[in-house]
Protein backbone atom coordinates (compact mmCIF):
# COMPACT_ATOMS: atom_id res chain seq x y z
CA UNK A 1 0.00 0.00 0.00
CA UNK A 2 1.32 3.27 -0.14
CA UNK A 3 2.55 5.12 2.34
CA UNK A 4 0.10 8.45 1.18
CA UNK A 5 -2.73 6.21 1.62
CA UNK A 6 -1.44 4.42 4.70
CA UNK A 7 -0.99 7.63 6.14
CA UNK A 8 -4.27 9.00 5.40
CA UNK A 9 -5.82 5.89 6.52
CA UNK A 10 -4.04 6.03 9.96
CA UNK A 11 -5.38 9.72 10.03
CA UNK A 12 -8.83 9.46 9.35
CA UNK A 13 -9.18 6.67 12.24
CA UNK A 14 -7.77 8.15 15.00
CA UNK A 15 -5.07 11.09 13.82
CA UNK A 16 -2.71 8.46 15.23
CA UNK A 17 -0.37 9.54 18.97
CA UNK A 18 3.04 8.89 19.74
CA UNK A 19 3.20 6.06 22.36
CA UNK A 20 2.48 7.45 25.98
CA UNK A 21 2.97 5.45 29.04
CA UNK A 22 -0.41 5.20 30.81
CA UNK A 23 -1.67 2.96 33.31
CA UNK A 24 -4.41 0.56 32.46
CA UNK A 25 -5.93 0.71 36.17
CA UNK A 26 -9.11 -1.46 36.39
CA UNK A 27 -9.86 -1.19 32.58
CA UNK A 28 -10.24 -5.03 30.98
CA UNK A 29 -10.07 -6.31 27.55
CA UNK A 30 -13.74 -6.07 27.24
CA UNK A 31 -13.59 -2.39 27.56
CA UNK A 32 -10.44 -1.62 25.80
CA UNK A 33 -12.44 -3.32 22.64
CA UNK A 34 -15.10 -1.80 22.81
CA UNK A 35 -13.67 1.69 23.19
CA UNK A 36 -12.19 0.66 19.77
CA UNK A 37 -15.63 -0.69 18.45
CA UNK A 38 -16.66 2.38 19.21
CA UNK A 39 -14.48 4.71 17.89
CA UNK A 40 -14.72 2.45 14.35
CA UNK A 41 -18.15 2.80 13.76
CA UNK A 42 -18.84 6.49 14.51
CA UNK A 43 -15.83 7.08 11.56
CA UNK A 44 -16.98 4.69 9.09
CA UNK A 45 -20.26 6.22 9.97
CA UNK A 46 -19.05 9.82 9.00
CA UNK A 47 -17.40 8.22 6.12
CA UNK A 48 -20.55 6.75 4.46
CA UNK A 49 -22.78 9.71 5.18
CA UNK A 50 -22.89 12.12 2.09
CA UNK A 51 -22.38 14.97 4.10
CA UNK A 52 -20.96 18.08 3.21
CA UNK A 53 -17.38 18.14 3.73
CA UNK A 54 -17.36 20.80 6.49
CA UNK A 55 -20.07 18.82 8.36
CA UNK A 56 -18.08 15.87 8.20
CA UNK A 57 -14.71 17.46 9.25
CA UNK A 58 -16.90 18.33 12.53
CA UNK A 59 -18.15 15.32 13.05
CA UNK A 60 -14.82 13.53 13.21
CA UNK A 61 -13.38 16.27 15.11
CA UNK A 62 -16.38 15.54 18.13
CA UNK A 63 -14.98 11.20 17.31
CA UNK A 64 -11.12 12.37 18.16
CA UNK A 65 -12.37 14.16 20.82
CA UNK A 66 -14.62 11.69 23.03
CA UNK A 67 -12.71 8.34 22.00
CA UNK A 68 -8.64 9.39 21.93
CA UNK A 69 -6.91 10.63 24.61
CA UNK A 70 -6.64 14.04 23.52
CA UNK A 71 -4.05 15.84 26.10
CA UNK A 72 -2.02 12.95 26.10
CA UNK A 73 -1.22 12.89 22.04
CA UNK A 74 -1.34 17.01 21.89
CA UNK A 75 1.18 16.41 25.09
CA UNK A 76 3.17 13.98 22.82
CA UNK A 77 2.63 15.92 19.40
CA UNK A 78 3.92 18.88 20.85
CA UNK A 79 7.20 17.20 22.58
CA UNK A 80 8.94 19.03 25.26
CA UNK A 81 7.92 22.47 24.70
CA UNK A 82 4.70 21.31 26.51
CA UNK A 83 6.25 21.18 29.38
CA UNK A 84 7.35 25.22 29.49
CA UNK A 85 4.19 26.38 28.08
CA UNK A 86 1.49 28.11 30.57
CA UNK A 87 -2.23 26.21 30.74
CA UNK A 88 -3.87 28.59 28.63
CA UNK A 89 -1.52 28.42 25.79
CA UNK A 90 -1.16 24.87 25.88
CA UNK A 91 -5.19 24.55 25.69
CA UNK A 92 -5.13 26.34 22.81
CA UNK A 93 -2.36 24.29 21.20
CA UNK A 94 -4.81 21.46 21.56
CA UNK A 95 -7.63 22.96 20.45
CA UNK A 96 -5.96 23.79 16.86
CA UNK A 97 -3.92 20.52 16.88
CA UNK A 98 -7.67 19.15 17.03
CA UNK A 99 -9.03 20.97 14.22
CA UNK A 100 -5.77 20.67 12.05
CA UNK A 101 -6.07 16.90 12.40
CA UNK A 102 -9.76 17.01 11.64
CA UNK A 103 -9.45 18.66 8.74
CA UNK A 104 -5.91 17.32 7.43
CA UNK A 105 -7.39 13.63 6.63
CA UNK A 106 -11.11 14.53 6.74
CA UNK A 107 -10.38 15.60 2.69
CA UNK A 108 -9.68 12.27 2.45
CA UNK A 109 -12.86 10.50 3.17
CA UNK A 110 -13.66 9.93 0.02
CA UNK A 111 -10.70 7.35 -0.54
CA UNK A 112 -12.57 5.25 2.54
CA UNK A 113 -16.09 4.65 1.88
CA UNK A 114 -17.22 1.18 1.59
CA UNK A 115 -14.07 0.11 3.86
CA UNK A 116 -14.84 -2.06 6.85
CA UNK A 117 -12.78 -2.89 9.58
CA UNK A 118 -13.29 -5.53 11.80
CA UNK A 119 -12.04 -5.06 15.65
CA UNK A 120 -10.20 -8.50 17.18
CA UNK A 121 -9.05 -9.31 20.17
CA UNK A 122 -7.67 -6.94 23.38
CA UNK A 123 -4.14 -8.61 25.16
CA UNK A 124 -2.49 -6.14 28.38
CA UNK A 125 1.13 -4.61 26.95
CA UNK A 126 2.95 -3.49 30.17
CA UNK A 127 0.64 -0.58 31.32
CA UNK A 128 -2.19 -0.50 28.64
CA UNK A 129 -4.02 -2.30 26.21
CA UNK A 130 -3.55 -3.14 22.58
CA UNK A 131 -6.33 -4.29 20.39
CA UNK A 132 -5.93 -5.90 16.96
CA UNK A 133 -7.82 -5.04 14.11
CA UNK A 134 -8.12 -5.54 10.49
CA UNK A 135 -9.32 -3.10 7.77
CA UNK A 136 -10.44 -4.01 4.45
CA UNK A 137 -10.28 -1.01 1.98
CA UNK A 138 -11.72 -1.02 -1.36
CA UNK A 139 -9.09 -2.35 -4.18
CA UNK A 140 -5.92 -2.42 -1.32
CA UNK A 141 -5.21 -5.58 0.72
CA UNK A 142 -6.00 -5.86 4.57
CA UNK A 143 -4.11 -3.54 6.49
CA UNK A 144 -3.44 -4.90 10.61
CA UNK A 145 -3.90 -2.03 12.87
CA UNK A 146 -2.61 -1.76 16.42
CA UNK A 147 -4.86 0.25 19.03
CA UNK A 148 -3.12 0.79 22.13
CA UNK A 149 -5.63 1.70 24.91
CA UNK A 150 -5.56 3.36 28.41
CA UNK A 151 -7.67 4.64 30.85
CA UNK A 152 -5.61 7.29 32.27
CA UNK A 153 -7.83 10.11 31.09
CA UNK A 154 -11.08 8.26 33.38
CA UNK A 155 -12.57 6.66 30.67
CA UNK A 156 -10.81 4.10 27.79
CA UNK A 157 -9.16 6.16 25.43
CA UNK A 158 -6.81 5.05 22.23
CA UNK A 159 -3.35 6.78 22.76
CA UNK A 160 -1.36 5.37 19.96
CA UNK A 161 -2.11 3.52 16.48
CA UNK A 162 0.53 1.39 14.90
CA UNK A 163 -0.20 0.14 11.33
CA UNK A 164 1.83 -2.08 10.06
CA UNK A 165 4.47 -0.76 11.93
CA UNK A 166 3.94 2.58 10.85
CA UNK A 167 3.60 5.07 14.01
CA UNK A 168 1.09 8.21 12.58
CA UNK A 169 2.05 10.85 14.77
CA UNK A 170 5.78 9.90 15.00
CA UNK A 171 5.39 11.83 11.18
CA UNK A 172 3.03 13.81 13.01
CA UNK A 173 5.26 15.06 15.42
CA UNK A 174 7.70 15.58 13.31
CA UNK A 175 5.89 17.92 11.24
CA UNK A 176 4.41 20.02 14.65
CA UNK A 177 8.00 20.43 15.26
CA UNK A 178 9.51 21.82 11.82
CA UNK A 179 6.35 24.17 12.26
CA UNK A 180 7.41 25.28 15.62
CA UNK A 181 10.95 25.65 14.31
CA UNK A 182 9.98 27.81 11.24
CA UNK A 183 8.40 30.07 13.90
CA UNK A 184 11.54 30.12 15.86
CA UNK A 185 9.49 28.40 19.06
CA UNK A 186 6.65 31.01 19.03
CA UNK A 187 3.37 29.36 19.74
CA UNK A 188 1.32 31.75 19.31
CA UNK A 189 2.53 31.69 15.40
CA UNK A 190 2.16 27.98 15.77
CA UNK A 191 -1.02 27.59 16.40
CA UNK A 192 -2.42 30.20 13.86
CA UNK A 193 -0.51 27.97 11.98
CA UNK A 194 -2.23 25.32 12.41
CA UNK A 195 -5.69 26.78 12.10
CA UNK A 196 -4.85 28.21 9.21
CA UNK A 197 -3.90 24.83 7.52
CA UNK A 198 -5.44 21.50 6.79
Amino acid sequence: MPTETRRGFLGLICAGAMLVAAPARAMDAGAAQAAIQASVSEVLAIVNSGAPPAQMYDRFEGVFVRHADVDAIARSALGPTARKIDTATFAEFRSAMTGYIARKYGRRFNEFIGSRIDVGAARPVKSFWSVASTAYLNGRSPMQIEWHVSDKAGAPRFFNLIIEGVNMLASEREEISAMLARRKGDMRGLIADLNAAG
